[in-house]
């Protein structure tokens, strides 16, 4: 995207654990990095670091995007930004029931996103983990495995990333799909709805939606999704 926009710079990848990610956050704040991006499972680490959240972070209590100002650290969740913008594109018109799958700092930023949704329900392998979430932003737990008819299904787990499929049921009986996961190859979610014809985002364009959004947080540079897409099978 730097190239894109006709920036210099660099984005480096680093494997990080809550303490790595403390020392990584005090560099930021020397200057040493203009920003960060962070990932699961670090997502709410970063956001009781962050000295500041938007209002969307702060409901979530998860950030990926660290934004430097001055010598304070700026939280905010590109995640929810890029579910808020997926639900009001009209790929997913039909979708007035949304059913999140996952407990953990993707499902917080997409629940707490979800203003325009009139049925929420989450699902969790996890159940204390879902009735602590929907507690916390509203929603209704059903059982990990049951489906919701007519359902935006948004998979925040990481089943289907080495090809585990979502429970039978789900995917059958949604109205759309969008499957945070991502591999070399479709993941089973995204392949079943290809199959039924049903609207879907897969991980890759979810991962390029949101990073692009903290580009623009960073750089107050916004991108065109289809340059950048076409810039990275150039590459």
């Amino acid at each position: 995207m730097l190239e894109v926009a006709g920036l210099a710079g660099e984005y480096h990848r680093i494997r990080a654990d809550e303490d790595l990610l403390s020392t990584t956050v005090d560099e930021l704040r020397r200057g040493h990095w203009d920003g960060l991006n962070v990932t699961m499972p670090l997502k709410e680490a970063a956001a009781r670091i962050a000295d500041s959240l938007s209002p969307t972070a702060e409901k979530s209590g998860s950030v990926n995007t660290l934004i430097r100002n001055d010598s304070r650290i700026d939280g905010d969740s590109t995640d929810s930004s890029t579910f808020r913008e997926l639900l009001r594109s009209g790929r997913f018109a039909d979708s007035t029931s949304v059913l999140i799958l996952g407990a953990g700092g993707s499902a917080a930023a997409a629940l707490a996103s979800m203003e325009d949704a009139s049925n929420l329900y989450v699902a969790a392998r996890r159940t204390p983990a879902a009735e602590g979430l929907t507690t916390r932003l509203g929603g209704e737990v059903v059982s990990w495995g049951t489906g919701v008819a007519g359902a935006l299904v948004i998979n925040t787990t990481p089943l289907g990333m080495s090809g585990e499929e979502l429970p039978i049921g789900i995917i059958e009986v949604a109205s759309g799909v969008v499957d945070l996961p991502y591999g070399p190859s479709p993941t089973p979610a995204v392949e079943a709805a290809r199959r039924l014809s049903l609207p879907y985002c897969d991980g890759h364009e979810f991962l390029l939606r949101q990073a692009m959004a903290s580009f623009r947080l960073w750089t107050g540079v916004d991108t065109e999704y289809e340059t950048v897409v076409a810039a990275l099978r150039n590459t």
